[in-house]
């Protein structure tokens, strides 16, 4: 991932009906654009030029400068979230990931409501995540803002975002019913992946 704002893996019309192409204009072409824009003026002519974006988020994360932390986390959950997505997702995941989901919350419908919940009930803005802990486990995490598992040492397999820009355009204040549609286009081939990294 570099300073710029990543092409979308897909055409901005090919996840209609569950984001339709203005929501794309405004949610990829103007807010991750802006963070992506925001991260490339903060860190030009300094020393922070030479960072991954992840090692940006946790160089904002460890010195509390929020304004390096915002924007790279922005910029790089924005990016994984459009990955999460795919015109040919939804169904359920296979292999390896199936396995853990029903070790670790019992089928894929007990997981499924419970991040559907955590998404929900997250207070203001943020993202629900799925990630793997250090010992190995799937964990559901409803983060405020920025924040993302990567500041945690955890691995993140999933995630949804929840601030309003993410859905006001096609959905206005119905959140849930976004979560809903979600569950049609996640692209398990791409967590999957992230199990492998």
């Amino acid at each position: 991932m570099t300073l710029q704002l990543p092409e979308l893996p897909y055409s901005k019309d090919a996840l209609r009906p569950f984001i339709t192409a203005e929501t794309f204009d405004y949610h990829y072409g103007k807010h991750h654009a802006t963070y992506v824009n925001n991260l490339a003026g903060l860190v030009k002519d300094t020393a922070l030029s030479e960072m991954t974006v992840p090692q940006l988020i946790q160089t904002g994360f460890d010195r509390q400068d929020a304004a390096v932390f915002n924007n790279a986390a922005q910029h790089w959950n924005h990016t994984f979230f459009w990955h999460c997505l795919s015109p040919d997702g939804g169904g359920q995941p296979a292999g390896q990931l199936q396995t853990l989901i029903n070790r670790d919350f019992g089928s894929f419908d007990q997981f499924k409501t419970q991040f559907s919940t955590a998404a929900v009930k997250l207070f203001g803005a943020g993202w629900a995540w799925l990630a793997l802990n250090q010992q190995g486990a799937l964990e559901i995490l409803p983060l405020k803002d920025a924040h993302t598992p990567l500041t945690a040492g955890k691995t993140p397999l999933l995630t949804i975002d929840v601030w309003e820009h993410a859905y006001y355009i096609d959905y206005r204040n119905a959140r849930n019913k976004f979560i809903d549609g979600f569950w049609e286009v996640v692209n398990w081939d791409f967590c999957h992946q992230q199990l492998n990294l």
